[in-house]
């Protein structure tokens, strides 16, 4: 009579001992900072794939589609020249006041646009989160490309603006170019930050307006805060210079106007803050984003 064979139980395995052993992953989990990085840069074409679509779908249906984005800054410069180059006088203390003006509201827009369409570039796109896989920060950095785009538009029409009011070309122009990156960079971080707090606070989107518009009004566009700080302390002026804000706008008039007011710090001094600025808000806008990456399209 044959002997019976007695086997090992096989011992019970948690499920996440089970997964470990099949090389699976809890659906949603927050990857690595290196693999999410790299998976980012797998997904680059996405994003600018995204990022030209929404800039053919906006204004599409307005009459004079795409030209709004050159006729919008154009329209606010003009109602500013108006309150306060002609109104208020201010245009009668800063020499070629509407280049002057013009390079405030060219480089401060891009940046409010890129944080305030960041603001909802996850709340307003919890369907195709929550359908595909795919790194969530494509979003945002979606949204900063747009906006780059309409920018390099502008750009060439403040280019046209600055020559017409007298300003000759010269080889200081090409800082524009490390200037708009580090603007970039910058906005991208913003718009990563913003992304992650409006996507838990739904209401962000409402409140930035207001935000943006007090920016505004901080930043120099339309007045010169060295003047207007004449009377204040030392430190009080000089924490209102560090505004990332009015560095980039005070650089792109160092290099397109020949008559622009000085600044309380030197031109190098602004590029090291433009730098730093760019670093920090680069950096520090990706890391905090990447840590709620779980979180986004959830509840």
């Amino acid at each position: 009579m044959a002997e019976a064979v007695v086997t090992e139980p096989h011992p019970v395995l948690a499920p996440a001992q089970l997964a470990a052993r099949h090389g699976l992953r809890a659906a949603g989990a927050r990857p690595g900072l290196v693999e999410y990085a790299r998976s980012l840069w797998a997904y680059r074409h996405f994003i600018v794939a995204f990022a030209n679509a929404r800039n053919v779908a906006t204004l599409t249906t307005a009459r004079l589609g795409q030209l709004w984005h050159v006729l919008t800054p154009l329209t606010n410069a003009a109602v500013y020249y108006l309150i306060f180059g002609v109104i208020l006088g201010t245009g009668g203390r800063i020499e070629n006041f509407i280049a002057y003006l013009c390079c405030g509201i060219f480089i401060f827009g891009y940046t409010s646009a890129v944080a305030a369409a960041g603001t909802v570039s996850i709340s307003g796109n919890l369907n195709m989160i929550r359908a595909l896989q795919f790194p969530r920060a494509s979003l945002p950095l979606s949204v900063t490309i747009t906006q780059l785009q309409q920018l390099l538009v502008s750009m060439c029409v403040l280019i046209g603006i600055v020559l017409v009011t007298g300003e000759p070309p010269r080889l200081i122009w090409l800082t524009l170019i490390p200037l708009l990156l580090l603007q970039t960079i910058f906005s991208g971080g913003l718009a990563m930050l913003l992304a992650r707090v409006g996507s838990k606070i739904v209401d962000l989107k409402q409140v930035m307006p207001f935000v943006l518009r007090t920016w505004l009004y901080g930043s120099g566009v339309f007045y010169s805060l060295t003047t207007a700080t004449n009377d204040l302390p030392t430190w009080a002026s000089t924490l209102l210079h560090l505004n990332p804000m009015l560095v980039f706008i005070e650089l792109a008039r160092e290099a397109l106007i020949t008559t622009n007011p000085a600044s309380q710090f030197s031109v190098a001094s602004m590029w090291a803050v433009a730098v730093g600025w760019a670093i920090v808000m680069g950096v520090g806008g990706f890391l905090y984003f990447w840590r709620g990456e779980k979180e986004y399209g959830r509840g």
